[in-house]
């Protein structure tokens, strides 16, 4: 229950996503310069990546134009594509660098300067904008590590082994912070219901 209603809130990422095939023949025509094969792709998998890059930034404005960035250099570089392993882990590799330089270029910029996010107006929210809410708010209780694997795994449809080397890490340990990561969002989530 808890999964649906994450990928429900998060976007309209059907279940499993594409296959690898699908992707890899969208990559092969985007190589070809087909503009309608980049528009599929970014439609079946631009909530993946938003939630990826959101995991890593925490900010939503960031993660969409990291999202943007992901697919203009998805284009750039698919004639050059090697169809070898996920397709879906080549996407979200290019997602994650994006992500971490821009992150690197903020802590130049600031300085190590905390800078506040923007208000939100929370004036007439919808459920939805709700759910949202709550599980920003619960992701919060989680390191890096687990929330990048949950989004990985919730949202973009990655099994453990391929989230296991796009992040660097061995299977078990995945598998272990993923089960932690659960745990520590169901307690947070059932707080914030009874609270």
């Amino acid at each position: 229950m808890f999964f649906l209603s994450l990928t429900s809130t998060l976007g309209n990422t059907k279940q499993g996503g594409p296959s690898a095939a699908e992707l890899r023949e969208l990559i092969r025509r985007i190589g070809l310069g087909e503009e309608e094969a980049l528009a599929s792709l970014y439609e079946q998998t631009k909530s993946a990546v938003y939630g990826f890059a959101l995991s890593i930034l925490k900010n939503r404005a960031d993660a969409e134009e990291i999202m943007q960035d992901t697919f203009l250099a998805v284009d750039a570089n698919a004639d050059r594509y090697q169809p070898v392993g996920s397709p879906m882990a080549w996407i979200l590799t290019i997602a994650r660098n994006l992500s971490y330089g821009r992150l690197r270029r903020a802590k130049w910029e600031a300085a190590e300067e905390d800078i506040p996010e923007e208000a939100e107006d929370t004036t007439g929210l919808s459920e939805q904008t709700e759910n949202r809410m709550i599980l920003q708010t619960a992701l919060q209780v989680l390191g890096d590590d687990e929330r990048q694997i949950v989004m990985l795994h919730a949202v973009s449809g990655l099994k453990h082994r391929e989230i296991a080397q796009l992040l660097g890490l061995s299977l078990s340990g995945t598998l272990s912070k993923y089960h932690r990561a659960l745990a520590k969002l169901q307690k947070q989530i059932g707080g914030m219901k009874h609270g």
